[in-house]
């Protein structure tokens, strides 16, 4: 079971230890018994899907960025190829830009794959920008388990659980109420420029 989930913390550069990045990536698929030619193999893939340049496999994992620092971890954990992905808040700390390119690489992975992926986070735009469904937790309960879509909707009641709604909900939901007819569900940057582009080429008639 334990190489069919894998398993990424919230600092997953925390879980780096061997001499090299290649040996750190490699370390997973070495334990489930793989020949030196398929872990190889696995190993190149993985670091290509989080964009690390070859140039890094031989250098120490600490003396990376953090950014790649964190690339690398999550490429040992993808390296196993595991049925199911989890990824605890995989973006915490980064900057907008590492973000969203870290997110793209594990959306990369799941298209490549077709692995499960399961993303923990509390940042309303990683969910918007990565998930299909939607699993609400307040006070250890499930509260809502819907489509992004439906689960961004409802945004009174996540405001109640402390929850946010992306800011570009935000904003359109501001636009409805001032008579703009933008529609609704709109929770990413994609959907919001698709809205206004029809909004603009229709003359200001209802975009939805």
């Amino acid at each position: 079971m334990r190489f069919k989930v894998g398993m990424v913390f919230q600092y997953p550069e925390h879980q780096l230890f061997e001499n090299t990045v290649y040996q750190d990536i490699a370390f997973g698929p070495k334990n489930m018994g793989l020949d030196e030619q398929e872990t190889d193999r696995r190993v190149r893939e993985a670091a290509d899907i989080v964009d690390l340049d070859e140039a890094l496999l031989q250098q120490s994992p600490f003396d990376l960025s953090g950014g790649q620092k964190r690339r690398a971890a999550i490429a040992g954990v993808m390296s196993m190829q595991p049925e199911v992905l989890i990824l605890d808040e995989p973006t915490a700390g980064l900057d907008p830009r590492g973000r969203i390119r870290l997110l793209d690489e594990i959306l990369a992975y799941k298209k490549k794959t077709g692995a499960t992926v399961l993303l923990v986070s509390h940042n309303m735009e990683d969910v918007a920008r990565c998930a299909d469904r939607v699993l609400v937790m307040h006070q250890g309960r499930p509260a809502m388990l819907a489509p992004t879509a439906e689960v961004f909707s409802r945004a009174q009641e996540l405001e109640e659980m402390g929850l946010t709604v992306p800011a570009v909900t935000r904003i359109f939901m501001q636009l409805r109420a001032c008579g703009v007819p933008v529609g609704d569900n709109v929770y990413n940057v994609r959907q919001a420029a698709e809205r206004l582009t029809a909004l603009l080429k229709g003359g200001g008639r209802d975009a939805h």
